[in-house]
């Protein structure tokens, strides 16, 4: 499943496509948003972004237009004459100056005034995006630090939206190894200096996942599990799905276990209760 900064690529890709452009064309699959569509023409997309899963295309009278991948959607960029080679269902197409987005398979779409999307069903229960809304350590450590969070185990705490949006299964086994702690461990009872720790590493690892498109080990470890033959993709982390190999830092024997009814990925050293 993508997380956060694979949906915030997606994002870019599709800003880069449509953004500052006007409307020549659109086309809804789902009849309660086919109404809209001709409302729509002539309309700029002013920007595309993201909120945890969902993406949000945004245009200059105010309205947004809601899409969430789900298991098998995806967007496909392409010029207006030249349709994708593929055989899923077309269910949204916008297209601007000679430019198309097509979004296959999914079927969570709505358009919403951006001042309502606060409303959302979905969006309305997921904590800031860390990509999207510019949260800062500060504002991290605070919100990690509320009642309703401070109390819970950061093994199942991190898979939940309410506290940030955008954090998946391999960024929660990333982010916990990099800040030192079990996935046992709460924010109540750490020290304030692994407190901040924490709150640096939710929002460093994220931004690295970002960047370097889904890469969240450091480089030079990176570099010494390709010369042993790691897999390019076991090469990509520190200790997700790397159970029974070494730890890059110590040495110790990465183990796999099931918290929150996902798998997660520790080492028992650094990571220690």
């Amino acid at each position: 499943m993508p997380e956060g900064p694979e949906i915030r690529r997606a994002a870019d890709r599709l800003h880069e496509q449509l953004a500052g452009r006007r409307l020549e064309s659109v086309w809804f699959a789902f009849p309660e948003l086919a109404a809209e569509a001709d409302s729509l023409v002539g309309r700029e997309v002013t920007a595309v972004d993201s909120w945890g899963k969902a993406l949000l295309t945004r245009f200059d009278d105010g309205r947004v237009l809601y899409s969430h991948n789900q298991l098998y959607g995806v967007w496909k960029l392409h010029d207006a004459e030249r349709e994708p080679d593929t055989e899923r269902s077309l269910r949204v197409r916008l297209t601007a100056e000679g430019r198309s987005a097509s979004l296959y398979s999914a079927s969570d779409v709505s358009l919403w005034p951006a001042g309502k999307l606060n409303e959302h069903p979905f969006l309305s229960r997921l904590g800031p995006d860390l990509l999207t809304h510019g949260v800062t350590p500060e504002q991290a450590l605070a919100r990690l630090a509320e009642p309703r969070f401070a109390r819970r185990r950061l093994g199942g705490l991190l898979l939940d939206q309410a506290p940030f949006a955008g954090i998946g299964n391999y960024l929660r086994s990333e982010i916990l190894f990099f800040a030192g702690l079990p996935p046992a461990a709460r924010m109540v009872d750490l020290s304030a200096e692994r407190q901040a720790r924490l709150a640096q590493a939710i929002l460093d690892v994220t931004r690295q996942a970002y960047e370097q498109a889904g890469v969240t080990n450091r480089a030079e470890w990176a570099v010494a599990a390709k010369r042993q033959g790691e897999s390019r993709r076991l090469c990509r982390f520190a200790v997700f799905e790397r159970d029974g190999r070494p730890c890059h830092a110590c040495g110790t024997p990465i183990q796999r276990l099931m918290v929150g009814s996902r798998r997660l990925y520790r080492c028992p050293s650094c990571q220690a209760g």
